[in-house]
């Protein structure tokens, strides 16, 4: 029987300042605890932009005029797949979301208390900010996370922190956690009318349909519990796990995908069980990322990314239930830098991130791959890279924001 735990008490609501460069006061909770919630607006100039100014952040992705570099990032006859978009913070940028009622409409969020809005498709982003939350006190915030479904957001981040929104972000409202809650949320994911899936880094994955009132635990076994349950069953690395798993994400079937925090090996959790199962990394290397390459795992499989450059696949059809999985080796020229993220636009067309301005694609799957060395200009690193249908972006860090412009392998 799934365990509700209480994780959130009255409402706390937040409510945005159009004024440049001040706050409104904190809202105050009123005797009957009452929750009162009031629209967010845009802060123009609070933060202050890069010192290299506009004509820095509009370095082009233009294409190589090698032959060789003909078709992903296209010959001289053709564009880039990507084009960077001038935005008005100098932070990292940690994810982006799009509504599915309102294509056009995203977020993105980031560190110190980065919250920007688009209403373009992401040709043009607004700053927003909490009007309750101090200038000092949001800068602390590392929003990391956000999901949209039908109207309905929400988002996580560091210190811990959920707020979620029934409007299309017209409105926030701060959902209260318990501090019995087992570790941090570390992924949120909007199944619209009131219900949503968060886990934490000890992963633990709650459901609610309620908003965030009420919360049914999913998992009946913790991480450690259940690598001190299978110690001898070959899991390398297992003795040496810290508590904590990073890099979680959850596909849309409900799958979901975590790594140990020190990276030496991941865990698999599927809908309808009691545990985590964990799994031996590919190499002798520690894994820097992994991700599922389709919205099903056997649809697709998984992709895991290594230190030092590594790339593998595993195929959709493998046995979970197994701790050893066999990965294919990808031949991939990374110059040693490790990639942090990996995206499908399609099942042939793909694109790999990382250090330096590391900007890789493929258009056969991953067999070939051609570096975009146009990107190794801009100074930032990569760390997500996501798809949208028509849409995609790359994020990073300096206020780095890459977004797609191809029809395709090589662009329009």
């Amino acid at each position: 029987m799934a365990t509700l735990v209480a994780l959130a008490l009255n409402a706390l609501a937040f409510s945005g300042s159009a004024t440049a460069g001040r706050r409104a006061s904190a809202l105050g909770r009123s005797a009957t605890g009452s929750s009162r919630i009031v629209a967010i607006a845009a802060e123009p100039g609070r933060r202050e932009l890069l010192a290299t100014g506009s004509a820095a952040l509009a370095v082009s992705l233009l294409a190589s005029p090698s032959p060789a570099s003909a078709g992903l990032f296209g010959g001289s006859a053709k564009k880039s797949a990507w084009t960077q978009v001038d935005i008005p913070v100098d932070s990292i940028l940690f994810d982006v979301e799009f509504d599915t009622n309102q294509p056009e409409h995203g977020w993105i969020v980031g560190n110190k208390g980065t919250f920007l809005e688009t209403k373009d498709g992401g040709k043009r982003w607004e700053q927003k900010a909490f009007a309750n939350l101090d200038t000092e006190d949001e800068i602390n915030y590392r929003f990391t996370k956000v999901s949209f479904k039908d109207g309905e957001g929400w988002v996580i981040g560091k210190p811990s922190i959920l707020l979620h929104t029934k409007d299309g972000g017209t409105s926030w409202e701060r959902i209260p956690l318990s501090p019995k809650l087992p570790g941090e949320p570390v992924s949120i994911t909007a199944l619209g009318n009131g219900k949503a899936e968060m886990c934490t880094s000890q992963g633990a994955i709650y459901y609610t349909e309620s908003s965030g009132r009420n919360w049914a635990a999913q998992v009946q076994e913790t991480i450690e519990a259940t690598l001190n349950r299978v110690s001898s069953s070959g899991v390398q690395g297992a003795s040496y796990f810290a508590g904590a798993i990073t890099n979680v994400v959850r596909n849309a079937a409900g799958e979901y995908l975590a790594i140990s925090s020190r990276g030496n090996f991941f865990l698999t959790w599927q809908p309808g069980s009691e545990f985590w199962i964990p799994h031996n990394r590919a190499t002798s290397k520690r894994i820097s990322n992994m991700g599922f390459v389709s919205d099903k795992l056997k649809d697709g499989g998984l992709w895991m990314a290594t230190n030092a450059g590594g790339l593998a696949l595993l195929d959709g059809a493998a046995d979970l239930s197994q701790v050893q999985l066999t990965f294919s080796d990808l031949k991939i020229n990374s110059a040693g830098f490790g990639i942090l993220d990996v995206g499908f636009k399609s099942p042939t067309e793909v694109y790999a991130i990382g250090g330096a301005g590391l900007l890789l694609g493929s258009e056969d799957a991953g067999k070939t791959w051609t570096r975009d060395v146009e990107a190794d200009n801009i100074p930032s690193n990569f760390y997500k890279v996501k798809f949208f249908k028509d849409k995609g972006f790359i994020l990073g860090s300096q206020g780095v924001l890459l977004r797609y412009t191809g029809t395709g392998a090589g662009g329009k």
